[in-house]
């Protein structure tokens, strides 16, 4: 998709979770408002700053919620020249934590990709943030054919170690984290990304080497940058400040060097060590005071019990240490007041400190030395590239608490080798950490990443066969519809008296020959669309005409030899008749007595790079298709051809392999008969409805259920 000569270039930054906007972000008001959130932002505005980027949007969640600002509420932000923020719906309307998203993020695909057909032209590149967008961003790339990038942030395989370290049970992280699903996102999204941006090389070897789906060759090191017209050296205001009159009641002395550090209240920030470093040294009470700004606060009770606890630990350490006069807590400050703070630091003469256990990059180390600030730092992930490249600080054991009370006095001591630092991490941050620096090689990257695509044309597919209809009844066709001949009479009989208002549609795994001769035998009419084979091939009737650009589409790096290869030989595994193989579809059966987990058979065809889908349907049938390949992502391009809103599709399946045709914004049914425990996840989602009848029997349920035929949408609640 190489842009038209003179066509400026479209990103589309995808960051579903925590409060984003524009101005005063509220950095630190939870666990999912932090700095990734300053980093879309600032990244979307960068990027809008270059010549030939013409439009930049950021997208996130509406959240309508009276507990949080009203901005998060409207639908679009300006945030530069090009470059806005767009919000879309997903799941309830107030605000939701990270954790609880998971079950919304289909809906969320759905409207996005509805949005991005509104708009004058699709995106260049899709770019996701944290694996929560990696699941949104994978299926629109799936859909679309644009390029994905995906940056981590933070990956669930690290935080599930680390939690399991902390001597937190699995099946706690599980129920508090939903963990698994965050960590198969994240190789889904890894599988599908063209090229993943990385903060660090560390970031890279220590934690992306974890994943089944690691490819070093598509990852690369792009520091982000530092907003240098806000982080800056210090002036001759910042004595006056509303923040250093802030600071200055807590200290008696508020014109000693000052000791900062500042993180949101996180056990893994480890401040309790620098608290306690100070508290035992005098010499740095002598020399130093000690500055934490930990997040905003009104009652520390209010707080989640995370901060609470943190907060509460450090507030029992500076009366433990009689550390009055000497410490400042402050319980707010502004957004804007942050660089003020660094700046004030500077003046002093101070040390910025950042002594978390793990730390993936360390952009407050990057404030910190534009600010004209030296650092000491955990010597652990972000921080080893940082202070390679400015030589500004000292790096420690995190968990060395003299080490850390050395490398202070150290830098308080020795006033030439405190300048010498300070200068050092001025000039480095402009030469390696500016945002306008990350921008630039941020595109050299993307050039030939647009080059290498082929996105699917928008222009709609024209079917020789033309109705007009507005909604469309979709199903899976052997037990779905088979097993009831009286009540498949019934539903055969209304679908034909319908024909004029509704579509028909069958989704199935079987080949197209084998589905006809189905049909043909139970006298089940030839729908207006029929996928088969799992939704690798489409077909239009009358003339079951194919569709030839969804097969081009999911040709992409789809190699049948290979992964047959890979997994004929595995234990509980055998090739199914030629009958039941297809261009796009290997199929097995598959003993689950004896066959390894769908987990660890992903895990094997990510690990020999076969990005594709792997579908385990009744327990005994294992179908592994093309990545851009499945029943629900074919349905949602049939939709968009023929223009009929997901919402007025009625989908009725049964098995895992039906499971993403009823995620998201369709109307979703399951026959009772089907109530199998591969959906069981689809019982938590609002409009998959149960049936209680079987078969044919249960679909017309589901349709009186729905009042398909006439005001068709999801009954309000009694």
């Amino acid at each position: 998709m190489q842009p038209l000569q003179g066509e400026q270039l479209f990103f589309l930054l995808i960051s579903p979770h925590g409060l984003i906007r524009g101005t005063d972000l509220e950095l630190g008001r939870d666990a999912d408002t932090g700095g990734q959130t300053k980093y879309v932002v600032e990244l979307a505005r960068a990027l809008a700053a270059c010549d030939k980027v013409g439009r930049v949007v950021l997208l996130t969640r509406l959240v309508v919620d009276p507990q949080v600002a009203a901005d998060y509420a409207a639908p679009s932000e300006r945030l530069s020249e090009g470059a806005e923020i767009v919000r879309i719906e997903a799941g309830p309307a107030g605000y939701l934590a990270k954790e609880e998203l998971w079950d919304h993020l289909d809906a969320m695909v759905d409207n996005l990709f509805n949005w991005m057909n509104d708009q004058p032209r699709l995106p260049h590149v899709i770019h996701a943030h944290y694996a929560d967008a990696g699941y949104v961003g994978t299926r629109l790339s799936n859909q679309t054919g644009i390029p994905l990038v995906f940056t981590g942030h933070s990956l669930g395989r690290v935080k599930r170690r680390r939690l399991l370290a902390s001597g937190l049970g699995r099946a706690t992280i599980e129920e508090r984290y939903n963990i698994t699903r965050r960590i198969e996102a994240e190789e889904e999204t890894l599988a599908n990304a063209e090229l993943v941006i990385t903060s660090t090389h560390n970031e890279i070897e220590e934690q992306y080497g974890l994943y089944d789906f690691y490819q070093p060759e598509r990852m690369q090191v792009i520091p982000p940058g530092t907003d240098l017209t806000k982080f800056h050296l210090p002036g001759s205001d910042e004595s006056t400040s509303a923040i250093a009159r802030e600071l200055g009641r807590f200290l008696r002395q508020p014109d000693k060097p000052m000791i900062l550090a500042l993180s949101r209240p996180d056990e893994r920030k480890n401040i309790r060590t620098l608290v306690q470093a100070y508290g035992e040294s005098e010499r740095l009470r002598q020399l130093a005071n000690l500055v934490v700004v930990a997040g905003n606060r009104e009652d520390i009770r209010e707080l989640e019990s995370g901060a609470q606890e943190v907060l509460t630990d450090l507030l029992l350490l500076i009366d433990q240490y009689d550390l009055y006069g000497l410490a400042a807590l402050p319980k707010h400050h502004q957004a804007d007041e942050v660089p003020q703070i660094y700046r004030l630091a500077a003046a002093s003469g101070g040390i910025f400190v950042n002594p978390a256990l793990t730390e993936p990059f360390g952009l407050t180390l990057i404030e910190a030395a534009a600010s004209g600030l030296p650092i000491v730092a955990t010597e652990d992930g972000g921080p080893q590239d940082i202070v390679t490249n400015c030589q500004n600080g000292i790096l420690v054991d995190p968990l060395d608490q003299e080490q850390l009370t050395a490398a202070l006095l150290e830098l308080l001591q020795d006033w030439p080798r405190w300048q010498q630092l300070a200068e050092n991490g001025y000039a480095g941050v402009h030469r390696y950490y500016s945002w306008s620096a990350h921008a630039a090689a941020y595109l050299r990257q993307i050039d030939s990443l647009i080059e290498r695509s082929e996105p699917l044309p928008r222009t709609p597919f024209a079917p020789r066969h033309q109705t007009f209809y507005d909604r469309v009844l979709v199903t899976d066709l052997d037990q779905n519809l088979l097993g009831d001949p009286d009540a498949l009479a019934e539903l055969v009989k209304l679908v034909r008296s319908q024909r004029q208002l509704a579509g028909f549609a069958i989704a199935t795994g079987r080949r197209i020959d084998s589905a006809l001769r189905i049909m043909r035998r139970y006298g089940i009419p030839l729908p207006d669309v029929l996928i088969t084979s799992i939704g690798t091939e489409i077909y239009y009737a009358p003339e079951l005409v194919a569709d030839l650009a969804w097969a081009r589409h999911i040709d992409y790096m789809w190699n049948p030899a290979a992964v047959r290869r890979l997994l004929t030989e595995l234990p509980g595994l055998k090739l199914q008749p030629r009958v039941e193989q297809s261009r796009f579809k290997v199929s097995f059966y598959i003993d689950p007595q004896e066959a390894p987990s769908l987990e660890e058979i992903n895990r094997l065809l990510h690990q020999h790079e076969q990005n594709v889908h792997a579908i385990l349907a009744f327990g005994q049938y294992l179908d592994i298709v093309p990545a851009r390949a499945s029943k629900g992502l074919a349905l949602r391009f049939y939709a968009q051809q023929w223009d009929v809103p997901l919402e007025q599709v009625l989908v009725a399946g049964g098995s895992g392999a039906d499971q993403d045709m009823m995620r998201g914004n369709t109307l979703a049914a399951v026959v009772a008969n089907r109530h199998h425990e591969e959906l069981e996840g689809l019982a938590e989602l609002e409009p998959v409805y149960f049936a209680e009848r079987p078969f044919a029997g249960g679909i017309l349920e589901a349709i009186e259920h729905y009042d398909f035929y006439n005001r068709c949408r999801v009954p309000e609640p009694s």
